[in-house]
């Protein structure tokens, strides 16, 4: 083990709220009812086109770029009213070895989650939706390997999703599935990750060992 790739919502941070209402504000200003907390958790982790799009669909309508724009809009307004730093973060990202992040969540707004949240620092590169192709493509995970000079295969690829795990096992990392994330357990233990853990705490004894 050499380096350290994160995903980021429901891994590193639990920011399911901010997300919910922003995608609640964009859909409000189109004339369509707000989505339960509940209902939006599921449509997470494939980045904002596929969100907008997923919500849409549970309001019987199809894809809409005003409304896309409109959720961008809202959620860069607000980033961080509810979003908070999980139990352990701190702990994995301070265990001396280089840290990526690798994350579907548009570069704009991550660059201002992790800077409100004061670990932007922590990561010396970061990879981001626009960037190329998103989670589950394996692209994000070997770019950042690339970039710190690191084999892929050394690396742990650490995340709550399928989407992480299947990124990490298709570029050739160990792959760390965290439990409790947005994704759900069921989901993320399909993808068969190397390694479980109930928390990032559990992460950094794992990885101290």
């Amino acid at each position: 083990m050499r380096a350290l790739f994160f995903d980021l919502d429901g891994t590193l941070v639990d920011s399911r709220r901010d997300i919910a209402e922003a995608l609640n504000r964009a859909l409000a200003g189109a004339g369509m009812a707000p989505l339960a907390l509940s209902e939006v958790l599921p449509l997470v982790g494939d980045g904002a086109r596929v969100l907008v799009e997923r919500a849409l669909a549970a309001r019987g309508r199809g894809p809409d770029d005003a409304v896309l724009a409109a959720f961008q809009e809202a959620y860069l307004a607000a980033p961080c009213v509810h979003t908070t730093l999980l139990p352990g973060a701190k702990e994995a990202l301070a265990l001396g070895l280089p840290c990526a992040l690798v994350t579907n969540k548009p570069r704009a707004v991550t660059e201002l989650v992790l800077e409100r949240l004061g670990v932007r620092d922590a990561f010396r590169e970061v990879w981001a939706g626009g960037d190329g192709p998103l989670k589950p493509a394996p692209d994000g995970v070997l770019s950042v390997a690339a970039r710190l000079g690191v084999s892929v295969h050394d690396a742990w690829m650490i995340g709550d999703g399928p989407q992480d795990v299947l990124a990490g096992k298709a570029a050739g990392a160990f792959t760390v599935g965290v439990r409790g994330g947005i994704a759900g357990d069921a989901r993320l233990l399909a993808a068969a990750p190397d390694l479980v853990v109930a928390s990032l705490l559990e992460l950094a004894a794992h990885a101290r060992r």
